[in-house]
């Protein structure tokens, strides 16, 4: 039975190309500037996506989570890393955050399981 993650992963491409159809312009804006964030500068591009996963997990998002722990596995994240920032996150905001971890987790794992 696939998890949450990995069917996160299965829909994500076509939800998104919806997502991407009905709302036009907006999404072509938040693109821009994710684009001109996300990418190295005074911080690694892996660091950033570290910081966003924990940012993520603060809120209480699950996509963010999913996408995020990609993400920095892409930049090149270690699972150790990625379970560092989320314990700084749970840090920050406490027990609700902590109900997370098992999702980070879980994200990490259908990444890696991910064909290449």
């Amino acid at each position: 039975m696939a998890t949450d993650s990995e069917r996160f992963f299965q829909e994500w491409p076509a939800r998104m190309a919806k997502a991407k159809a009905a709302a036009g312009d907006a999404v072509k804006g938040f693109g821009a500037l994710f684009a001109s964030v996300m990418k190295d500068g005074a911080l690694t591009l892996r660091e950033k996506e570290l910081i966003a996963l924990g940012i993520g997990i603060a809120l209480r998002c699950e996509p963010c989570i999913n996408l995020h722990v990609q993400k920095c596995l892409e930049a090149g994240a270690t699972r150790e890393q990625i379970i560092d920032a989320a314990s700084v996150a749970v840090m920050m905001q406490g027990g609700p955050c902590f109900t997370y971890l098992p999702k980070v987790v879980e994200a990490i794992e259908a990444v890696q399981q991910q064909p290449k």
